[in-house]
């Protein structure tokens, strides 16, 4: 089981392999750290007691970090929406904006090697989105993005970054997880020392992930990566890397799943017999009406692999991606 460490106290490095343990920021007040304005929490139990089976779980309140104590009189956001002020709720002098702002900017450093984040909704300084922003004097003024998130996110745009009530969606919730592994595999690619061939063999394991997520955009990268060793390797490595996790951030969907199951039976056919072939086809198209989870076809498809190898669909990513202990695809 992965401990939850204080990111205050050490700095996190990129991983240099694809065993390194994956490390995820959290708000700590997730993690059921009595940190907030009240000196309560707000613990998470999937964030909590299931994910920290799986990551190392970097915990960070920037509010006690600049200083706040707990218990503190409560800030919120106030001004204009798309850039607001945090300031206190009974002290409207209290001004802690540059305050939340520098320590964001000082974190997205330090956690340079995380691979994820999970912040809390809602809050002035950690929310994602939504977040209230009223004016000064006190009125409804819209919406906006946390002080520190936003700069956490500012630094760097490819992380994937998820709020905690969010994740009780389960599309939303393997969305999260698959763009997080999928991150840290990038950053393990990127450590190593991406090479031509290190390219293509990456975007060569992840077609149908990708598939799932946009047959489109899995073209594009396609022509994007074709260029690997006509082209100075680096910058093509890094807009290959930026579209590959913009195609991600697209929800994978019922339809473009039944896509790929049908892909991968391809592979299957002159292997199986009529009543096999029928079996399948019955369970894909199960789950493609939303009879049955993806977990359904998926396990069967895996089944008749294993019996019939095939060298390309070993190296896919998409079957084999994910801890069988998160069941992502028992959901959807």
């Amino acid at each position: 089981m992965s401990t939850a460490s204080t990111a205050q106290a050490t700095s996190t490095s990129p991983p240099d392999t694809e065993a390194a343990p994956i490390r995820v920021g959290v708000s700590a007040c997730l993690l059921g750290e009595q940190v907030r304005f009240d000196s309560g929490h707000k613990r998470d139990r999937f964030v909590a007691d299931v994910l920290a089976d799986y990551f190392e779980l970097i915990s960070v309140c920037p509010e006690v970090a600049i200083g706040l104590g707990t218990p503190r009189p409560p800030i919120r956001l106030v001004g204009d929406p798309d850039s607001p002020r945090a300031v206190g709720t009974r002290d409207a002098g209290k001004d802690v904006t540059t305050d939340l702002a520098d320590y964001g900017r000082t974190m997205a450093r330090r956690l340079e090697g995380i691979s994820g984040y999970i912040l809390k909704s809602k809050s002035p300084s950690c929310g994602m989105e939504r977040v209230k922003v009223y004016t000064d004097t006190g009125h409804p003024a819209g919406s906006g993005t946390g002080i520190y998130a936003a700069e956490i996110m500012r630094a760097n745009p490819m992380l994937p970054v998820e709020e905690e009530g969010r994740l009780n969606d389960p599309v939303l919730r393997e969305n999260f997880i698959g763009r997080l592994y999928a991150y840290h595999r990038w950053q393990c690619l990127m450590a190593e020392g991406v090479t031509p061939e290190a390219l293509v063999d990456f975007h060569t394991r992840h077609k149908l992930i990708l598939m799932s997520h946009s047959p489109e955009r899995l073209r594009e990268l396609g022509r994007l990566v074709a260029r690997a060793g006509s082209e100075p390797v680096e910058p093509l490595a890094e807009a290959y890397g930026e579209a590959f996790m913009a195609t991600l951030r697209h929800r994978a969907t019922r339809r473009r799943h039944t896509n790929v199951l049908q892909h991968l039976m391809g592979y299957l056919k002159g292997h199986l017999d009529g009543d096999d072939k029928a079996e399948l086809l019955e369970l894909i198209e199960d789950y493609r009406i939303g009879r049955v989870p993806l977990i359904v076809p998926v396990t069967l498809i895996k089944h008749h692999f294993r019996r019939h190898p095939e060298p390309y669909i070993d190296r896919q990513l998409y079957l084999h991606w994910q801890p069988a202990g998160l069941s992502l695809w028992n959901h959807i």
